[in-house]
């Protein structure tokens, strides 16, 4: 019996050492590891994708597993207006401040290797609590904590769970056959399994070949020095409200084709606390990935926004969209190459505010000759993308720093 083995190939993924400046520097768990992925491999575990590439110098670069972004803003934000005094529960709108933020050393030379962030870690920062971005253990340390609160010396998991030992084994290369060719492997190659699973290639000798399933970065952790500022209600209605939404934190719906680009670009607008990828104003209720893409429900790929509007106007973040869009505002069930219903563009209000915002820079795009398609309508109910979707292009590698300008590449 024969398994089914596959090198993972270049041509799978994208190379985005690029999008990433500098990295902090650890030695990896085994000499292997120093010459991991000779073929770039798009990994997933736990349902999350992880991307790992060689930087221009060659040392061995990998995204964190969890998309973060935060909002890098003054300490205005930390004013007591509006704050609660107990502890933060999920959906609560959080401010705090990262005093520290760095890779744990162990003090040996097995430390993993760790990337500086593709996310903000200074100054005042902002999130939904339990509403995705920044690391879990993030999130949970913060939902112990009291506002005014400081904990020292805190240690979060990078998001990549211990190292099992149980997932290092041995196969024989009788085994593996003509499954692949085996000339194309050596140490460190990537290996992806017939079920999916993704190993790498540690030991090798004529008889067998010894393969890690954990990830490179299993038992990573980040030292985190952070205080509390603040807790606040976060938005509660999802949908039309009428006159005007409650509240000091508001949200915003758009659809700019596919959401993986409009979503980091609304990452990293300054003022935006926390954003989803999901499927509205279609007919069918909890609609997946793939019965949207039929065009058969009626939704069309859409991005949610959270965001303070005394920090950032319903308008600047219209005008974005309507940025991104360009001449496909006058294309009918089109952006770009992507052509559908579930591709069409839209700005859905959540109130009567947003609507006559929108409508009166949709005026300004209106022309003799072409007649703009983008939809104008009251927001419906939004349903969740799956978790691989979100924040779908940090998770390949692309910064969502506020203010961040690099051209946003609408692929992982």
């Amino acid at each position: 019996m024969s398994l089914k083995v596959t090198i993972l190939l270049f041509s799978q993924v994208f190379l985005v050492a690029s999008a990433w400046s500098t990295a902090w520097r650890g030695t990896t768990r085994s000499a292997a590891y120093g010459g991991l992925l000779a073929n770039l491999s798009s990994l997933r575990t736990s349902s999350s994708s992880i991307l790992l590439a060689k930087t221009g110098d060659g040392e061995c670069a990998v995204t964190p597993e969890v998309p973060l972004s935060s909002l890098d803003a003054s300490s205005e934000l930390v004013d007591s207006s509006s704050s609660l005094s107990r502890k933060p529960k999920s959906g609560d709108v959080v401010t705090f401040t990262l005093l520290r933020f760095q890779p744990t050393s162990s003090g040996d030379d097995d430390e993993p290797l760790v990337l500086e962030p593709l996310f903000d870690t200074k100054g005042t920062l902002q999130l939904v609590l339990d509403g995705g971005n920044y690391l879990p253990g993030l999130h949970k340390l913060l939902s112990t904590m009291n506002p005014g609160e400081s904990i020292q010396d805190a240690t979060i998991d990078a998001g990549y769970g211990g190292y099992n030992p149980d997932l290092v084994f041995k196969i024989s290369t009788a085994e593996i056959g003509s499954a692949l060719d085996t000339s194309l492997v050596k140490i460190g190659t990537a290996l992806q399994m017939g079920n999916g699973m993704v190993c790498r290639v540690t030991e090798m000798n004529d008889e067998t070949w010894t393969l890690d399933a954990n990830h490179v970065l299993a038992g990573a952790a980040y030292d985190v020095d952070v205080k509390l500022d603040k807790v606040e209600e976060g938005p509660g209605n999802l949908e039309y409200v009428g006159e005007s939404q409650e509240g000091k934190y508001e949200i915003a719906t758009f659809a700019l084709g596919c959401f993986w680009g409009g979503e980091l670009a609304y990452q990293r607008m300054p003022g935006v606390i926390s954003t989803h990828v999901g499927y509205t104003q279609g007919t069918k209720e909890n609609p997946t990935y793939e019965e949207v893409c039929t065009g058969t429900t009626g939704h069309t790929e859409a991005i949610q926004v959270i965001y303070d509007p005394n920090a950032v106007s319903f308008k600047s973040l219209v005008q974005l969209g309507l940025d991104r869009l360009g001449g496909d505002v006058y294309k009918l069930n089109q952006v770009g190459n992507d052509r559908g219903t579930q591709y069409r563009h839209g700005i859905y209000y959540h109130d009567d505010k947003q609507r006559s915002v929108a409508e009166e820079l949709l005026k300004g795009y209106e022309k003799e000759d072409g007649e703009v398609m983008t939809e104008l309508k009251k927001a419906e109910v939004f349903y969740k993308g799956e978790d691989y979707h979100q924040q779908y292009l940090l998770k390949g590698g692309q910064s969502a720093k506020k203010g961040s300008s690099e051209t946003i590449r609408c692929y992982g």
